[in-house]
């Protein structure tokens, strides 16, 4: 048999050069840093914002105080909310299924003032919520005022704390996950 040359480490490739002011990458089975550049640095999270709201509406369903099924009329705040859009309106009942969907599919900034009501009375209420499970998750440079990352000069979180939140969507709720692969949603 043949001596065989011995293993030598294999290259790793170099960290790509990328445009944003902040990032990280993290492996999800190890928890292991591959990559990051300032993401200790606050940010505004913009749309970032609806992984948490999704977050607490995952929790609410898995506590059993929430179903897909449940129809949720829609307020006026929520119909007149800027940005992204469902487009659901005050006269409408929307179940929360659907209402996650445009949320997460669309990035529809009314139907995560919706969600945001239904579970909490408030949007306002809704973000105290958002900043409890934030706190129980370790994401220590957050701050949220809205369920929507609209913008708020007290709203903001870091690279580091949006990979805690991501990590901890796909651990504690990976029936729900899917719906991030989906690519369109028609309402």
């Amino acid at each position: 048999m043949p001596d065989r040359p011995a293993e030598t480490a294999r290259p790793v490739p170099s960290a790509p050069q990328l445009a944003a002011p902040s990032y990280i990458l993290m492996d999800f089975n190890s928890g292991r840093i591959l990559v990051e550049h300032n993401a200790d640095e606050r940010v505004e999270p913009a749309s970032i914002t609806k992984l948490m709201t999704a977050y607490v509406v995952f929790h609410e369903l898995g506590e059993g105080t929430l179903s897909l099924q449940d129809m949720v009329p829609v307020s006026e705040k929520a119909w007149r909310t800027g940005g992204s859009r469902m487009f659901i309106d005050p006269k409408m009942t929307v179940s929360v299924e659907d209402l996650i969907r445009g949320m997460v599919i669309q990035s529809g900034n009314d139907a995560s003032v919706a969600l945001a009501e239904h579970v909490a009375g408030s949007e306002e209420s809704f973000a105290e919520l958002m900043n409890h499970f934030a706190q129980q998750l370790g994401m220590t440079s957050t701050n949220f005022r809205n369920a929507t990352g609209l913008p708020d000069p007290d709203h903001y979180t870091t690279a580091r704390d949006v990979a805690t939140l991501s990590l901890a969507t796909i651990r504690d709720f990976p029936e729900f996950y899917t719906w991030y692969a989906e690519k369109e949603f028609t309402f």
